[in-house]
């Protein structure tokens, strides 16, 4: 399985600034941590795929080498130009065969046949190159001509790599899902002695404030007071549809639970506390008292 985006794994924009992608990732780290999850091999699973992503992009350095290793990826592999071929002319079969060089050589004898030709190999062409197009929920639906800009690798000269900045005209469909893929034929990175690759368009839909995509599932953070994660009870949520509501929290409630409503993912995070009453810090200094 090809591994995922790691800014889609930490549910980050490709502009997040590093306390940002680091705030992300510690979140995601405590929700799948095996510790917390009772050594779920898919939380674990999880756990890694999210470690993995914050060292690609955690600091403004790994990003730069995680974008190069994306634009250069699957081009050779070790290393060497990104542009060199897989493979040189192959011998005299790779030129027609000797016949075809006697007949031109000479030309044909009389009622000899036809010199054969050999195949043409196929043509070589460059790596794909993949981009995000971000749309909202009403462009999703509506569908229309959208414009995006992505770098493209041409060859320069002396096997030199030159970075061209290209903006296109992207037709979606109505009613387009997170994650379609709209191929461009021809519009990826160059090559040399051949043609370009294609160029790949993701659609990103945005999920809305508060939410982050986990694979093909919205997913809204709720806050819930410490006492009703506990105790159990009822919070009002409100979903990126604007449409207001309470949910039911069960008792013995863990941060990082979710309850499925409609198409959203609602998970439970603890409501963060800025000031403290006196009966609020008695009441709380009753509880550690009590083992709590």
């Amino acid at each position: 399985m090809a591994e995922r985006d790691p800014y889609q794994v930490l549910g980050v924009s490709r502009g997040s600034s590093d306390a940002e992608i680091k705030k992300a990732f510690r979140k995601l780290a405590r929700q799948f941590h095996p510790d917390r999850n009772d050594g779920s091999a898919s939380a674990e699973a999880r756990f890694k795929e999210v470690q993995a992503a914050y060292d690609s992009i955690g600091t403004a350095e790994a990003r730069r080498k995680h974008e190069q290793e994306q634009m250069f990826g699957g081009f050779g592999g070790g290393g060497g130009n990104p542009f060199a071929g897989r493979g040189g002319f192959g011998g005299m079969g790779g030129m027609g065969g000797m016949e075809e060089v006697l007949s031109q050589m000479f030309g044909k004898s009389a009622g000899s046949p036809p010199p054969r030709s050999a195949p043409r190999p196929p043509q070589e062409r460059g790596q794909n190159a993949t981009v995000w197009l971000d749309l909202s929920r009403d462009e999703a639906v509506n569908g229309g001509s959208f414009n995006l800009t992505y770098t493209q690798l041409i060859p320069g000269s002396h096997g030199s790599i030159d970075r061209k900045k290209r903006t296109l005209s992207v037709n979606v469909k109505p009613d387009s899902k997170h994650g379609k893929e709209i191929r461009l034929k021809d519009q990826g990175h160059g090559h040399p002695r051949g043609v370009n690759g294609d160029l790949i368009v993701k659609i990103r839909i945005d999920p809305g404030e508060g939410c982050y995509w986990d694979d093909d599932r919205v997913v809204k953070e709720i806050e819930v007071p410490y006492s009703t994660l506990v105790l159990g009870g009822k919070v009002t949520v409100k979903l990126p549809s604007g449409v207001k509501g309470k949910i039911t929290i069960p008792p013995l409630s863990q941060v990082g639970d979710r309850q499925r409503v409609k198409d959203i993912d609602l998970e439970f995070v603890l409501a963060e506390v800025e000031e403290l009453s006196q009966s609020q810090e008695d009441a709380i200094q009753a509880l550690r008292d009590a083992g709590l």
